[in-house]
């Protein structure tokens, strides 16, 4: 699966270089086995966004975009897509991506839920249904967060020295500590297809997705 995330994210345009960061000495093995550069870090982190920020102290680059390592589906033009919005938007210190939510997809706390405002600025992110229509309303557009952040360096750095907060350990979303602590998230719209490999039955969607392409 990291192969497969390693070699989209790597056919971003925007992207200089790819590292794989980890704790674990067989995924760092596999990297090496497909040609890819891990880098090794510490075992204690609470969180992705720690691991990320003791990587990134070591780098000079501007902007950092954090990949999972759990969507082998990942577009490379969303990637390309949280970069150019940071460029865009010099004062914006993060970015993310959408795309649509799928209706099967409403009740399922795998897949994140987001809500932006006229300025595709993140207001909440949620593994409940969201937002909630209440009977006789029009439905807005829904979306589907994508497990893709672009970071300023130095706020990466900042974020990671930030204490937790009570939403993102209630929801287990590590975004959340972002808006707890005034910040804001850039959300771009794609359409974006990808499958963050949460579940077995998320598991066998992307192993038939990528047998069909096989075909």
């Amino acid at each position: 699966m990291i192969q497969h995330v390693h070699a989209r994210a790597a056919s971003a345009q925007l992207v200089d270089a790819v590292l794989v960061a980890t704790d674990d000495e067989r995924i760092a093995a596999a990297v090496d086995a497909f040609g890819g550069t891990a880098v090794m870090t510490c075992a204690d982190h609470a969180t992705g966004t720690d691991r990320l920020a003791e990587v990134a102290a070591a780098l000079s680059s501007d902007i950092i975009i954090n990949v999972q390592g759990d969507e082998p589906l990942i577009d490379a033009n969303a990637i390309d897509a949280c970069v150019q919005a940071l460029h865009r938007h010099p004062g914006d210190v993060m970015s993310t991506a959408r795309r649509p939510l799928l209706d099967s997809e409403s009740d399922n706390p795998a897949v994140v839920k987001v809500v932006v405002d006229r300025e595709d600025v993140a207001l909440y992110f949620s593994r409940s249904p969201l937002p909630h229509v209440r009977t006789g309303n029009a439905t807005p557009a829904r979306w589907a967060h994508l497990g893709l952040y672009g970071y300023r360096r130095t706020f990466l750095l900042t974020l990671a020295s930030l204490a937790p907060t009570p939403l993102e350990q209630a929801e287990s979303l590590e975004q959340l500590r972002v808006l707890e602590h005034g910040f804001r998230i850039r959300c771009v719209a794609t359409v974006s297809a990808s499958i963050g490999v949460d579940t077995a039955e998320d598991l066998e969607r992307v192993r038939g997705l990528f047998a069909t392409l096989k075909q």
